[in-house]
């Protein structure tokens, strides 16, 4: 850009690319101030102080580490959403195998209603989507330049802002050169895209290891993911995920440390900024790494729902149903009928019984006990609220359980994937089309003693 902008000779602009192209393995030194210094004291032992001097035209510190920061993250971000689709194409696969394996649902961790295995995975595909959705929307705002803002307010150089960005790679530049420098909102926004993250997969982690555990049994973890203790040889310790959970509380540490740090600052650059950026690179390691590894465990996941406890368990998710059905067949008002089934399971569970020993006898007689109400009731319509899959076939309100339902969302989070994978190979390869056209530029400048202009559109506003 100084080169076609004429602010520096055209043949002195092709040593310094010529010597900036041969840095790429440069061992930095300990006794110089930073990488900028050391960049530009090799650059001039190369060329020479009066070709070499002039590597800092127009620049400075402040708007390069910013530039170079935007640039890693945008990266990153791609890989970032690159996880969040696999683990979601990780979830849909084994939701495919599960679309009709019962299983029960939660709430204040009480079983409460029977929904699928399908229908539980889906619910995370889904959480995992707008995660992807605020990662590209971040994906853009990190992908502006602050390049040309120099410290703070441009320079008396005529630069081309627009033309450093488009060789860069940048979608647009980041236009008040105060901004440019002082804002680490983009790092913060990340740092909250990935707290959110954190939060949605530990909470995934904790069902995992809950479900796992023998008082649930629900479901089995791989052996590769697990431990055994070093006393106790019946134990099978989900450390994996423990793992995991613990991590998510170093995101959400990184995100609040970063803000208090911010929220303190005076406008425009601050050397507090540089405490901010480690805080960036662990909590993307830390949640890159941990949907990598959601990924690899999701798939040997075994369901255990055929123990006789698990079925007892299930069994009383039908109350809802049950009640349901006194206000539909019978005109009972869900209120009384709420209050009806609550007597019975009371007297159920006193009783060491299930759902299965109801009778119309049992009913009729909790029934009027606790409301005062006479009703004859059906043998049949007892039984028919207390199957579990017809039960669950008939939630095929949109969003529900019902297979049909399930596999019709199967449909769509299938495209979600196929979509994604499609649109982030297009982000790849227009990083790699940048970095190529860069590459081709300075290759032909540098090995031109005439000054030879490649064509560029401006991408400014």
């Amino acid at each position: 850009m100084m080169m076609e902008q004429k602010i520096i000779e055209w043949q002195d602009g092709a040593k310094l690319l010529h010597a900036l192209s041969q840095l790429s393995n440069m061992k930095l030194k300990t006794s110089v101030e930073d990488v900028h210094a050391a960049v530009e004291d090799e650059v001039i032992k190369r060329v020479g102080p009066e070709i070499g001097g002039n590597l800092h035209i127009a620049k400075s510190r402040n708007d390069q580490v910013s530039t170079a920061i935007r640039m890693e993250l945008r990266e990153i971000l791609i890989d970032l959403m690159s996880s969040l689709v696999e683990l979601q194409e990780a979830l849909t696969k084994l939701a495919e195998k599960h679309v009709k394996t019962i299983f029960p649902g939660y709430t204040h961790l009480q079983p409460a209603q029977p929904v699928t295995f399908a229908h539980y995975l889906l619910s995370y595909a889904d959480m995992l989507e707008r995660d992807k959705k605020r990662s590209e929307e971040i994906h853009q705002r990190v992908n502006l330049c602050p390049m040309g803002a120099g410290a703070l307010a441009t320079s008396s150089f005529q630069i081309n802002r627009e033309r450093v960005a488009e060789l860069l790679g940048f979608s647009e530049i980041l236009e008040n050169s105060i901004d440019a420098v002082s804002s680490r909102d983009f790092i913060l926004e990340t740092l909250a895209g990935l707290t959110i993250i954190a939060v949605n997969i530990s909470r995934l982690a904790e069902d995992l290891i809950v479900w796992d555990s023998l008082d649930f049994g629900l479901i089995e973890l791989p052996d590769s993911f697990s431990s055994t203790s070093s006393i106790m040889p019946q134990k099978k310790n989900p450390e994996v995920l423990e793992v995991i959970r613990a991590r998510a509380s170093h995101v959400i540490g990184n995100f609040v440390t970063s803000a208090a740090t911010m929220k303190a600052l005076p406008s425009s650059y601050n050397l507090d900024f540089q405490e901010i950026t480690p805080r960036l690179w662990e909590s993307m390691e830390n949640v890159l790494s941990s949907l990598g590894m959601l990924s690899k465990l999701i798939p040997k996941l075994k369901v255990l729902l055929n123990k006789a406890s698990n079925k007892t368990l299930l069994s009383f998710s039908t109350a809802t149903e049950l009640a349901n059905m006194l206000v539909r067949k019978y005109k009972v008002p869900f209120r009384t009928a709420h209050k009806i089934v609550g007597s019975l399971v009371r007297v159920l569970t006193e009783a060491k019984l299930t759902p299965a020993d109801v009778t119309p006898g049992l009913l009729q007689k909790v029934a009027q006990d606790s409301t005062g109400l006479k009703l004859k009731i059906d043998a049949e319509d007892i039984r028919e609220s207390a199957d579990l899959l017809k039960l669950v076939k008939a939630y095929k309100v949109r969003g529900g359980p019902s297979p049909v339902e399930v596999k019709r969302m199967l449909r769509i989070r299938k495209r979600w994937t196929a979509i994604s994978k499609s649109n982030l190979s297009k982000k790849k390869l227009q990083l790699n089309e940048a970095e190529d056209k860069l590459q081709s530029v300075v290759k032909s400048y540098s090995s031109s003693s005439k000054p030879v202009i490649a064509k560029f559109k401006s991408s400014s506003g």
